[in-house]
């Protein structure tokens, strides 16, 4: 989930199993349900893989994002309360308060920061109210998040600071299409990261 194994390679349950010590069975298990969760393959005859990069699951979980996450978003404007409108608050304070960068994580988002970052767009969203759609959202993120953890190696430079700061703003101030369009361009960007391969990508170890 680190984004540390590089696109298309093997995930080998006998390495993995000393790697965690834990044993075979455990690693087995987990590597079923990450292919159920959409962040590992299963290769006939091959066993278990990360994901190619070029796989275009990677635009189509945007894609999906794209169509759901704006509505629910206006929803959420909608049906908000005060209560919701204070955990918006909190939960981009203590994203903007985490550091997306740890030295003992490297060039990865920090799994402190993934959280935070997690909180924060289910927070503006679990206003809408509508269970169904943000166990949609829960798995879409899931399925999503190594594409997330390559993309922080593709886009030194983005301002993600500042897109997080709009769609707080957009929110609170029940500006509705301007924070559906914020999301969708936000989501835009880190898709457009993902379909323009660095060299490096695929290097990783």
């Amino acid at each position: 989930m680190r984004g540390e194994h590089a696109p298309g390679e093997a995930l080998k349950p006998q390495q993995l199993a000393q790697q965690h010590e834990v044993s075979l069975a455990v690693v087995r298990e987990a590597l079923v349900r990450l292919v159920g969760e959409g962040i590992a393959v299963r290769l006939p005859n091959r066993g278990f893989a990360v994901p190619d990069f070029s796989d275009r699951r990677w635009q189509e979980i945007a894609e999906a994002r794209r169509t759901v996450e704006p509505v629910m978003l206006r929803l959420a404007i909608e049906r908000g309360d005060l209560d919701w409108e204070a955990r918006v608050r909190a939960a981009h304070h203590r994203l903007t308060r985490t550091p997306a960068y740890v030295p003992e994580e490297g060039e990865y988002y920090s799994s402190a920061w993934s959280e935070a970052h997690r909180v924060f767009h289910r927070t503006l969203l679990d206003g809408c109210g509508n269970l169904v759609l943000l166990d949609t959202f829960d798995r879409l993120w899931t399925a999503g998040e190594l594409a997330r953890r390559w993309s922080a190696q593709r886009t030194p430079d983005r301002d993600g600071v500042a897109e997080h700061r709009r769609l707080e703003e957009a929110a609170l101030a029940r500006d509705a299409d301007t924070a559906a369009d914020v999301l969708a361009q936000h989501l835009t960007l880190t898709v457009a990261a993902l379909t323009s391969t660095p060299e490096h990508v695929g290097q990783q170890s």
